[in-house]
């Protein structure tokens, strides 16, 4: 009656709600607490799903989403004995998916014959997909709070320790350090 897909879904849901316990609210046999045991030993506490069978909903989302039973719809429906078939939409019946493939699709004609209407408008190009030229690439940052560095002291040389200028472009170069032996390689 239904699709191989969904019985063998059905199945997996019915090996998982082995491990869950539903308890019926109201008496009318539509709302349902079930209670899923993940394992004494994990130390982990179960967990509870809310069933509304009339309107079709599960807090886990499965049975809304799929249109067929979750695993804690079929262990509310085996505890009470209600049959489960029941709440599977008609779009997973064989009779919905035949009478779906069985509409025929014409046949395409040769591609070199198809006609080609140019465009409405003028296309133009998309700048940032080109190629990057060569050389270092550009920064494309945003800067927020957390990217701007507070205000530090500027850049000393390293060898007299004033600003403005580095180690090499320092005017007391020759007097604090050797420099002779550089001007001798030359």
């Amino acid at each position: 009656m239904h699709v191989e897909k969904i019985r063998d879904a059905m199945k997996e849901n019915a090996q998982r709600a082995k491990s869950m316990n539903a308890e019926l609210y109201p008496r009318n046999l539509e709302t349902f607490r079930v209670t899923k045991y993940i394992g004494c030993w994990s130390g982990i506490p179960p967990r509870f799903y809310g069933v509304d069978l009339r309107n079709r909903r599960c807090e886990c989302g499965m049975f809304q989403t799929l249109r067929y039973p979750c695993a804690h719809v079929v262990a509310a429906c085996a505890t009470y004995n209600l049959n489960v078939e029941q709440y599977i939409d008609d779009v997973y019946t064989l009779e919905c998916t035949l009478h779906i493939w069985s509409n025929e699709f014409p046949v395409l004609r040769d591609v070199s014959t198809w006609e080609v209407q140019p465009p409405a408008f003028k296309m133009l190009p998309y700048r940032s997909l080109r190629r990057r030229v060569k050389g270092r690439p550009t920064i494309m940052r945003i800067w927020n709070d957390m990217g701007i560095r507070k205000q530090v002291d500027p850049k000393r040389c390293t060898i007299c320790r004033t600003i403005g200028h580095n180690r090499n472009k320092c005017p007391h170069g020759n007097v604090y350090t050797s420099q002779s032996s550089r001007s001798e390689r030359n």
